[in-house]
């Protein structure tokens, strides 16, 4: 009872902590191509870039200071109050945009929700009481009169806060490269992205602050920490050479889909079909940023996803051997300690594992607890699940003709669920059946999806978000058996 007590609660608390960082990076990855606009304007035009031109470069500096911002702000805005809210957040983030001198990327991230949400406790409060033929006049200056109020607030006291915030996190970041030490960031980092927290870390916390550098240096190595495809890349290699089973067979098409397609989601169920290969993307983060450290690395804006193509075109001029130093050494390192640990793996089928840790989930589930353990894979893993693996919520099934749109979703709807999407609609039009299916982040799923697929440890929030749907876990965005379950039903 204890540790099924105590495995809810971590279960729970991993929820809310995705949930955070959902909210954070999901205010960042819709507007990641005006980024990587800046990003790509930045390396051409500033006078270290490839071709200066000193009129195209003065578009780096509003950009960063007005721009992103101001899009940060109103999408953070959208996510709690729909346009209106999109709108009070642009207004109020001006306000802390002008109160300080730094771009205001967390600024916005605070105002932008924070000013949607008191325009959305007035708008309850005055709901049905608008008199008939006023309410144009009500609902635009209520934006106008509390937006200015707010945008006064952040200009006279968040603005400069937040800017000592940022000023402080800035510092710590320049005392970990002064003394040598960002490297040991990698250890917290590639176990977090594991958790799914890797939009997060990446959009909601390396890149405002990388912005910021990048501005002053022309670079920042802040954008690679996370992105680095090398750990991943390691690993897979480890499992396509030295690996067996379904999990070998599986690993090229893996590589490609991680290396070039940038979706590193792909690789972390190999890594929680055996935990102990965390220690080779972690070796490889260390040794890969070590490397950028030492040779003076870094990317002109952040890359989204993180291929090796987003790496290339955001390398600046005279970067690309210790960007490419850093890949290679990372890929290096992380192949080498987890073709040693496969190799000295007891098991001696990978999908025996695999068949443990949903004999293992199954029974939790039974149990009234649906939390995945440690050990099961989750995402896009490379191995077949078992068949007879129920929905997560089997009372809400739908029959074939109530089926009109499928939605899978994913932590951020750009990757994994992008490419599940893609894979059950071309099985869907070869069976002949016309079905509309679309992909989204677990935290915006329409309203009129009939069924979500979503992957294990995202399904708590995929209910939260539609309930009244019917929901499927799988391990494998890219080779799930439900699917073509999935395909024959609606047959």
């Amino acid at each position: 009872m204890a540790t099924e007590t105590k495995q809810s609660s971590s279960g729970g608390a991993r929820v809310k902590v995705q949930q955070f960082g959902r909210t954070l990076s999901g205010m960042v990855m819709p507007n990641i191509g005006a980024f990587i606009a800046w990003g790509l304007i930045t390396a051409l035009f500033i006078p270290t870039g490839w071709w200066p031109n000193e009129k195209l470069a003065t578009l780096v500096g509003p950009m960063i200071t007005y721009l992103l911002p101001l899009l940060i702000g109103y999408t953070g805005g959208t996510m709690i109050h729909g346009k209106r809210g999109g709108v009070i957040g642009a207004i109020v983030t001006m306000g802390v945009i002008v109160g300080a001198t730094i771009p205001m990327f967390l600024g916005a991230m605070v105002v932008g929700p924070l000013s949607a949400w008191v325009l959305k406790q007035f708008d309850k409060a005055v709901e049905g009481k608008i008199r008939a033929g006023f309410e144009m006049l009500v609902n635009n200056f209520s934006i106008g009169i509390i937006g200015g109020i707010l945008a006064i607030v952040s200009f006279k006291g968040i603005g400069p806060l937040i800017q000592a915030l940022t000023n402080a996190l800035s510092s710590g970041v320049e005392f970990l490269v002064n003394h040598h030490l960002l490297p040991l960031v990698n250890i917290i980092i590639e176990p977090a992205k594991i958790l799914f927290l890797n939009n997060a870390i990446n959009h909601g916390i390396l890149t405002p602050i990388a912005a910021e550098e990048s501005l002053r240096l022309g670079k920042s190595i802040l954008y690679m920490l996370e992105s680095n495809p090398g750990p991943g890349l390691g690993v897979l290699l480890a499992y396509w050479l030295v690996g067996r089973g379904s999990a070998k067979a599986s690993a090229p098409g893996a590589v490609i889909i991680h290396f070039l397609g940038g979706i590193h989601e792909i690789y972390f169920p190999y890594i929680l079909m055996n935990p102990r290969l965390i220690l080779a993307v972690i070796g490889g983060g260390v040794t890969g940023t070590f490397t950028f450290q030492l040779l003076g690395a870094g990317l002109t804006g952040a890359t989204s996803p993180g291929s090796i193509i987003s790496y290339i075109a955001m390398t600046p001029k005279g970067g690309y051997l210790p960007m490419f130093a850093g890949v290679i050494v990372a890929t290096v390192v992380s192949f080498l300690i987890a073709a040693v640990l496969l190799k000295t793996s007891k098991k001696n089928n990978e999908d025996t594992d695999i068949e443990e840790a949903a004999a293992k989930m199954r029974d939790m589930k039974a149990a009234g607890n649906t939390t995945a353990p440690t050990a099961a894979p989750t995402a896009a893993a490379p191995v077949a699940a078992s068949t007879n693996e129920s929905a997560a919520n089997a009372g809400n099934v739908r029959r074939k003709e109530d089926v009109n749109k499928i939605v899978f979703a994913c932590d951020a709807g750009m990757g994994s669920s992008a490419m599940g999407a893609s894979v059950l609609r071309k099985k869907l039009q070869a069976a002949g059946v016309n079905i509309t299916v679309v992909n989204s982040a677990v935290s915006e799923i329409p309203s009129d999806a009939d069924i979500v697929v979503t992957q294990k440890t995202l399904t708590e929030r995929a209910i939260a978000s539609n309930p009244k749907a019917e929901h499927i876990s799988i391990d494998n965005f890219l080779k799930s058996p439900k699917y073509d379950e999935l395909v024959e039903r609606l047959k």
